[in-house]
């Protein structure tokens, strides 16, 4: 699965066997999934007896047979086209002790939250009812029928929100909200939560190595811990925060919408504390600061931007200076324009435009729209090495696709060369970014460039590229990297597995005495010099807690 998602193919076997092209009979077998069902899961409380379905047990047999077989063959096949790098069987090693030691939920708030959770959903059903008269206020149809909606208009949550900033009727305005507050799908975490948690509470298995094709970053499978909400309850302090879970744990409905308002909006961001360390334990948690503008920079040689972090100053005060011409200083100077800065880093680096900016929030920022693409220049105007990084990285892409030039040399990261039906983009960690059956098309923007084969909605399709596009997976798999270095260094020196990785940080148990001494640990390694990265300054924050937070 590894080496199929590594070399750009689907990390399924079936999947990767259909979009290999293996012949039928050395493909994974489509009777399959009805055989496993047939004989593995109980029937009335009991397996089916094999000697009883000879016919059934042989073709099941076959299929198991069948998968070693087409894993062998798909091995085979990727080994002949790209060489895997030693290092990533050593992370791997690393992941599977990680996901074997697992980490800790606190299943009395999750089986409280649960059943606020439920008696929450009662009372807003109840109330929708009220209003509305309808039989299923929860009904999809009824409701868009009771709302005077056409067949082309859908209640997905943008539009609930679209409705709810131009309604002016209370009821409906009403019946949306309550709309939102059902579909809270954060809240449905802390049935994952007990769902997967072993008789001793620790959840194991919720991180998948290499989950991200090309870039290798880690997926998040079970629990998802990769997109827990931001907590940004009451004040946002960690006394609130505190309170709030108490409030949780004791089942406290009325004290939640007293003090912090709505039950479910609580709730969901309440999910993440629900991770705790082990009793007598602290959590550590430090992530890299700003990885991706670094690394960006770094690979385009943007040196202002490299030298605002080694000075160790606010990259989105420096963003809006540059952008701006004056002097921007955080709650101080001109101090309106940190947030344009940020806006635009964050939106514009790997080619975004004004949509970027709309899709990143600009507008609930309080800018106007006719000023975003002025926004875009000004940005662009300030970092012309990573903007010409964009197209320096797309025309070698095309002259490589083309036969025009098949050994094409980027700075700080590697060559750029076609050959066995790939394209790829070398990374100085000494792996490669693969990119499967890359011919020639056009993108959504018009322009020439290069499409190739992956998983897109789930389905192996063909992609589009455009020049920011290849910067934004250079950028994003040697964030990976150097995460990977991080995690090397603590099973080397200290023999430390964190408990869980999530993007860019690293989650590890401390004794209580000692949390704060391994948090400066960490963050030392964090900001030490990466090997194959000379000039790429790395920095570290984070922070020590009795529960898990997003600080």
């Amino acid at each position: 699965m590894v080496w199929s998602r590594y070399a750009g193919y689907p990390g399924g076997l079936d999947a990767a066997s259909k979009a290999l092209g293996l012949p039928e009979d050395k493909a994974k077998m489509a009777e399959g999934k009805k055989l496993i069902q047939f004989f593995c899961k109980p029937f009335k409380g009991l397996r089916r007896d094999p000697s009883k379905y000879p016919e059934r047990w042989e073709l099941f047999k076959q299929y198991n047979r069948r998968d070693v077989e087409a894993e062998m063959e798909i091995r085979k096949i990727i080994g002949s086209r790209v060489d895997f790098p030693k290092r990533e069987q050593t992370m791997w090693e690393i992941d599977q002790k990680i996901n074997d030691h697992g980490i800790l939920i606190d299943e009395q708030m999750c089986r409280s939250a649960v059943a606020m959770a439920n008696r929450q959903k009662a009372k807003l059903i109840e109330e929708a009812v009220a209003i509305t008269k309808l039989d299923n206020p929860n009904s999809v149809q009824q409701l868009k029928d009771w709302l005077g909606l056409d067949d082309e208009q859908t209640l997905r949550k943008k539009d609930v929100e679209d409705m709810l900033g131009t309604v002016t009727d209370d009821q409906q305005k009403r019946v949306l909200q309550i709309r939102q507050e059902l579909g809270k799908s954060s809240v449905k975490k802390y049935d994952a939560m007990l769902r997967s948690a072993c008789p001793d509470g620790r959840v194991r298995g919720s991180l998948q190595f290499y989950g991200a094709g090309r870039t290798g970053r880690w997926a998040g499978r079970l629990i998802q811990p990769q997109n827990y909400r931001q907590n940004h309850i009451g004040d946002g302090s960690m006394r609130d925060l505190e309170y709030a879970r108490k409030l949780v744990k004791e089942g406290d409905d009325d004290g939640i919408e007293l003090l912090f308002g709505s039950v479910n909006d609580t709730l969901s961001q309440l999910t993440r504390t629900a991770l705790i360390p082990s009793p007598g334990n602290r959590f550590v948690v430090a992530d890299f600061n700003a990885i991706e503008a670094r690394v960006a920079a770094w690979i385009a040689g943007e040196k202002w931007v490299l030298d605002a972090f080694t000075a160790g100053k606010d990259i989105y005060c420096e963003t809006a200076s540059r952008m701006f011409h004056v002097k921007v200083e955080k709650h101080g100077e001109n101090g309106h324009l940190r947030q344009r800065g940020k806006q635009a880093l964050l939106s514009c680096q790997y080619g975004g435009a004004t949509g970027a900016l709309i899709a990143m929030g600009a507008v609930q920022a309080g800018m106007k729209e006719e000023e975003l693409p002025e926004l875009v220049e000004r940005w662009r105007e300030a970092n012309p090495n990573i903007v010409n990084l964009w197209y320096t990285l797309g025309d070698a892409c095309l002259k490589a696709v083309k036969g025009e030039d098949n050994y094409i040399r980027i700075r700080n990261l590697g060559v750029v060369r076609c050959e066995n039906e790939m394209l790829m983009i070398g990374l100085p960690s000494g792996r490669d970014l693969y990119y499967v059956k890359p011919t020639l098309g056009l993108n959504r923007f018009g322009g020439e460039s290069v499409t190739y084969m992956g998983i897109n909605l789930g389905k192996w399709s063909r992609l589009e590229s455009f020049p920011g596009k290849w910067l934004e997976n250079a950028t994003q798999a040697i964030a990976r990297d150097c995460l990977c270095t991080v995690l090397h260094r603590l099973s080397k020196r200290f023999g430390v597995y964190p408990v869980t990785s999530i993007h860019d940080e690293v989650v590890l148990e401390a004794p209580e005495a000692e949390a704060e001494e391994t948090l400066q640990k960490v963050l030392a390694i964090m900001a030490e010099p990466i090997p194959w990265a000379p000039g790429l300054t790395l920095k570290g924050a984070g922070y020590t807690a009795p529960w898990y937070y997003k600080d």
